[in-house]
Formats: structure tokens, sequence, C-alpha cells
């Protein structure tokens, strides 16, 4: 499908992503940020991978209890357990961020500077509140600059938005027209990723509902494993 008409499909069925993202917000679990270890290494001496990870609630971990759990523990585990070779991970998430408040809020405060790799999570929310292309154009390549400018030497990676039709809490409406939304971020991301620098990973590969958390929108341990798992593969070339 061509990105206008996907533009304007989702414009059209704009009053049923109003509607049914009412009546889920009011009944829709609101999951915390993980109250856990935010860095960390796996193995011993000097990291040969120092790997960053910034964004949103996936990065903040939303509804997890245990560190084995999270995304970024379970991408430094994956690219540990491939190479044998020690990891250092830092993870700086904030739940419900945008590519812009990442960029201004989450980045600046980013002490270390030696990142090796640098993952970003952002995009989902930018889909959700139905930031404008332009919006999004801007404030996720002006993130990709600032990233640039900070760890020249890091290796970006992008994740992009997940298949919204794969999500057990959302309607069908809903998730049609959110499937819509994330073709355009995803299309303008992977543009601005190949323009800028940086390596577009293909979406998280869930496809069970045991791979997301209780409230059938974020990941669960199951799919944070396979999140980190396929992640893996564009730090640790085959």
């Amino acid at each position: 499908m061509s990105n206008t008409r996907s533009s304007l499909l989702s414009w059209l069925m704009f009053p049923v992503y109003a509607w049914q993202g009412i009546q889920l917000r009011r009944r829709i679990e609101r999951l915390l940020p993980a109250f856990l270890p935010h860095s960390g290494q796996l193995g011993d001496g000097d990291p040969a991978f120092k790997i960053l990870t910034l964004g949103d609630s996936t990065v903040a971990s939303v509804g997890m209890e245990e560190l084995e759990h999270t995304l970024t523990f379970n991408i430094a585990k994956a690219v540990h357990d491939k190479t044998g070779k020690s990891v250092a991970w830092r993870s700086a998430g904030g739940n419900s961020a945008t590519a812009d408040l990442v960029r201004d809020y989450i980045l600046p405060h980013i002490e270390e500077r030696d990142f090796t790799h640098v993952i970003i999570a952002v995009g989902t929310n930018d889909m959700k509140n139905f930031h404008a292309i332009p919006t999004f154009k801007k404030s996720f390549g002006t993130l990709l600059y600032a990233i640039r400018t900070r760890f020249p030497q890091a290796q970006i990676i992008w994740t992009p938005v997940a298949d919204m039709t794969k999500f057990p809490s959302l309607p069908s409406g809903l998730a049609k027209v959110l499937s819509y939304r994330a073709a355009l971020i995803n299309a303008k991301g992977k543009q601005l990723c190949e323009e800028r620098g940086a390596l577009y990973s293909e979406p998280i590969p869930i496809e069970d509902v045991s791979g997301f958390a209780r409230d059938g929108f974020h990941a669960g341990p199951d799919g944070y494993r396979i999140w980190g798992e396929h992640l893996s593969r564009y730090i640790v070339k085959d």
C-alpha cells in the first residue's frame, strides 16, 4: 500500500481511532516503569560491547519486576551468549516518550560517551498520538543527528513500530488505523536512517499472545527475550 493511501485511510478512520482509543484508555491497565538497575555488565574485564538503549516505555520496561525480563538486559545477554565477550549495558527510557522528548529530556542526561552501539526504541507514541509525518521527520531526524554528534563512534540502530494488528488489547478497528499510521512512521524512519547513517531493524517479531505483558499492549518477559535476540543480530553479524 502506498504512503499516500495509508495516510488517507488513517485520517478517514480517525473517528474510529478517537472512539475506540477513548474506550481502551478507560479499561486498559496502566503499568508502571520497572524499578530495576539501569546499567550493568555481563562478563569480566573491559567490555568489547557497550550498548545504550534510548526510548519509550519499552526501554523503561513497564510492568517488569525482574532484570532478566527487561529489553536492554536481553539484548546484552544475547550478544554475550553469541560472542562470549563482556558486554556493558545502559538503558534510558521514559513512559509515553516521543522522539522529541527522548532527544530533549533523556539523551542529554547520558553521562557516558564511549558506547559502541546505541539502540533507539521510539515511534510508537508518535504513531499513537497521531503525530503528522513532517512532525515525526523533524523529531526523529534531529534525534539521529543528536545521537551521532554525542556518540560519533557508535553504531545507531532503530527498532521501529511493531505490527499493531498483533496486539491483543487492540480492537480490530483501532488496530487497523494504527497499522496505517505505523506504516507511515516506519517508512519515514527508515528513510531517515538510510540518509543519516543508522541501521533500520525489522520490527519486533512477536506473533503470539504469550509475548505480551498482562495489559496486552507492552511486551512481556517472552517478548523482551525475543526482541533482545532479534536486535542482537544487528550487533553481532553472522
